[in-house]
């Protein structure tokens, strides 16, 4: 008999305690939602970035709940529409037990502006597109020319190496691609300097930088025109015509490649006289 009265005292507190959390619940769903609050998360310190505004992201969470019913709201679907925002990276959406929805959001960051084909664009560490925008100009490298998307990547690794370098920040103010070559372009002087593909990166930075220490340092930078470290263990550069300084030099050049055909018409006729 005790035992029936103990299964039908819990039987009874099972039933009211269901009743009372199914009318907590109602209640709570009925509940209008007056507090939203959006974080803007800035993964890294020195890389903060202002291409959101929290009313844009107050007013379509507003538009996607009409009736401001905290029951009404779709957090996945919620979660979903604003992942697809094209400056957003990811974004995580939820409740608190006070009705607080809370937004976290993480902003996608540049690497690198991108001017290809008429069109103008930033890129983003993961190879990810999207414009640029109206209300904020993201200071990053100027890159120009018909770059492919699988190469997005790399480049972005490249400019990462510059950004973490005093020296090379200092030096390389944009990149260019020319046809398959790689350029880039200094803040000092009217030279560019040529990597050609994306391979050995830091050997070809590295080996411009000591090149750039130990012998353009003591130069006037405008005397060249391109400095390129395309091939392995070479650097290669060429003269400014423009450059005052380069006149006798270019002008001994000439006089030495005119006499090419001398020279060669020479060792003809040594080889043929021997042969005789």
């Amino acid at each position: 008999m005790k035992n029936k009265w103990r299964i039908l005292k819990i039987l009874v507190t099972v039933i009211l305690f269901g009743f009372l959390l199914s009318f907590s619940l109602q209640r709570f769903s009925d509940a209008p939602m007056e507090q939203v609050s959006v974080n803007l998360v800035d993964l890294r310190e020195s890389e903060k970035v202002y291409f959101i505004d929290e009313k844009e992201i107050k007013n379509l969470i507003k538009k996607s709940n009409p009736t401001k019913k905290i029951g009404d709201i779709d957090i996945p679907a919620l979660e979903k529409k604003i992942s697809r925002l094209p400056f957003i990276d990811s974004a995580n959406v939820y409740l608190n037990l006070n009705g607080r929805l809370n937004v976290d959001i993480v902003q996608r960051v540049p690497v690198f502006r991108l001017n290809k084909n008429g069109n103008d664009f930033y890129v983003d560490r993961k190879g990810n597109e999207f414009p640029v925008s109206r209300i904020y100009s993201h200071p990053c490298m100027l890159v120009t020319g018909n770059v492919k998307k699988e190469e997005y990547i790399p480049l972005a690794e490249l400019i990462d190496k510059i950004n973490q370098d005093p020296f090379s920040k200092k030096y390389f103010i944009g990149i260019s691609k020319v046809k398959k070559d790689y350029n880039l372009l200094t803040s000092e002087g009217n030279f560019k300097v040529e990597i050609g593909n994306l391979e050995n990166i830091e050997f070809k930075v590295k080996g411009f930088k000591t090149f750039a220490e130990k012998f353009l340092v003591f130069q006037d930078q405008n005397k060249y025109t391109k400095v390129s470290v395309k091939y392995d263990n070479q650097i290669v550069t060429t003269l400014n015509p423009q450059y005052e300084g380069n006149d006798s030099i270019l002008t001994v050049r000439k006089k030495q490649l005119a006499k090419i055909p001398e020279l060669a018409e020479r060792k003809q006729e040594m080889i043929r006289k021997k042969t005789e």
